[in-house]
């Protein structure tokens, strides 16, 4: 490409009338198998249920590995933060991090197509995300 890579500007022109949701997505990974990840389970689920709470979780969880049966220590949490500071200041603060069991990458995520469906059934208290 000779002008150079794309710009913020151009994609954000360029995706229209779309969503242009801007979030962080924190990808997570084992820095020494999976002991010390297993061990930082407890604190790691508290801080996530923090953040829900607080609004600043997304989604996260695991990723299993390719046999779709076992895990081998990854994860990805996407979040709304105020900046990519912001975003890695939030992923630094995670036990399963500030511990060192796991490393980090955050990278900003823009998005901008797909869906999501509730469903809330009053009578059997029973609710689908689709």
């Amino acid at each position: 490409m000779s002008e150079g890579l794309p710009t913020r500007k151009k994609i954000l022109e360029l995706s229209g009338d779309m969503l242009k949701w801007q979030v962080y997505a924190i990808h997570t990974y084992p820095t020494d198998g999976l002991e010390a990840v297993m061990a930082n389970t407890g604190p790691h689920l508290e801080y996530q249920h923090k953040m829900e709470k607080e609004g600043v979780y997304i989604a996260a969880g695991p990723h299993w590995a390719d046999d779709e049966e076992t895990w081998e220590g990854e994860g990805l949490i996407i979040i709304r933060a105020k900046d990519l500071s912001d975003a890695r200041r939030i992923a630094e603060e995670d036990p399963m991090h500030s511990s060192g069991a796991r490393s980090f990458k955050v990278r900003p995520w823009l998005i901008n197509e797909g869906s999501i469906t509730v469903k809330v059934n009053f009578a059997s208290n029973s609710r689908e995300v689709s």
